[in-house]
């Protein structure tokens, strides 16, 4: 397996230091402090630990303070019940002595019932699309350090846009946007991993769906962006070193905040999972607060 998805792999395989209390690393990947769906992923991780039997099918957080990349974070699992077919499950993720992010997500055993979904949008396939590392060295030149680093760095996924990334445009379009994601390299057969990825991706470039319609250069270094709630919801099996379409909308923006709505499908078009998320959004003078 490639290093860098390894070294995912590793971060969230949490350390078992009490009974049932974790204690995961952090790393940085090019913002300045740890992305946010690091510690969703290793919050829905240590949750898992304590399920048997049952697949997480809804997680809702909340991200409170900013995490510090320099240092681990310990969560902390309460068994809120286990029913005679869900189980719930409560995490807080700690750092210097305070809550960072709580979140509480439900388990179920396997279960057949009634069964519709939405379809998948029509977009061109992932082998006809840039990966997100394939910036031009024009567009580089233009863009702040901070944000450079983001976009450049190696990463454990093959990201591949479906709309260009306009970093160098104030066009004001469309709330929507897309993209294609896999693993760079074939994962273990463990269901609670790959559901575990998904929840890590699944922070990737969503609350932004909602700067779209109002031209923000993110080049500017004027915009703060920051996750403050998160739901998932997981439907149905899948792998995540197949291609998935992320496809992401933004219905509203107002109060300094943006909500986003995302769908994950597979190739077959297959929906795979759905998210939403609030963020807050400040320009300019009003800063990150």
């Amino acid at each position: 397996m490639k290093p860098i998805l390894a070294d995912l792999l590793h971060l969230l395989k949490l350390e078992r230091i009490e009974h049932d209390i974790y204690r995961g690393e952090s790393r940085d990947i090019g913002s300045p402090r740890v992305y946010g769906g690091q510690v969703l992923g290793q919050a829905l991780s240590a949750a898992s630990a304590t399920v048997e039997g049952r697949q997480v099918h809804s997680l809702h957080a909340y991200f409170l303070r900013a995490g510090d990349v320099e240092h681990d974070i310990v969560y902390i699992v309460d068994r809120a019940r286990d029913g005679g077919s869900f189980s719930n499950r409560r995490v807080v993720a700690i750092q210097h002595g305070q809550q960072i992010f709580n979140m509480t997500c439900s388990f179920q055993e396997e279960e057949r019932g009634l069964e519709h979904q939405s379809r998948m949008p029509e977009v061109p396939p992932p082998e006809s699309l840039a990966d997100l590392r394939e910036l031009t060295a024009a567009v580089l030149e233009k863009i702040p350090e901070k944000v450079r680093r983001y976009f450049t760095h190696e990463r454990p996924f093959d990201v591949r846009p479906v709309q260009p990334l306009a970093l160098l445009s104030a066009e004001k379009v469309e709330p929507k946007q897309s993209f294609w994601v896999r693993a760079i390299d074939r994962l273990p057969d463990d269901p609670d991993l790959h559901r575990n990825l998904l929840a890590y991706i699944s922070d990737y470039y969503l609350v932004a769906t909602s700067t779209l319609p109002h031209g923000i250069r993110v080049e500017s270094g004027r915009v703060f962006l920051a996750s403050l709630d998160h739901a998932m919801w997981f439907h149905r099996p899948f792998r995540l070193d197949d291609w998935l379409l992320y496809s992401m909308d933004s219905p509203n923006a107002c109060g300094a905040r943006g909500l986003a709505h995302g769908e994950f499908f597979a190739r077959d078009g297959r929906l795979i999972a759905t998210t939403a998320q609030e963020g807050l959004i400040r320009v300019g003078d009003q800063g990150p607060g």
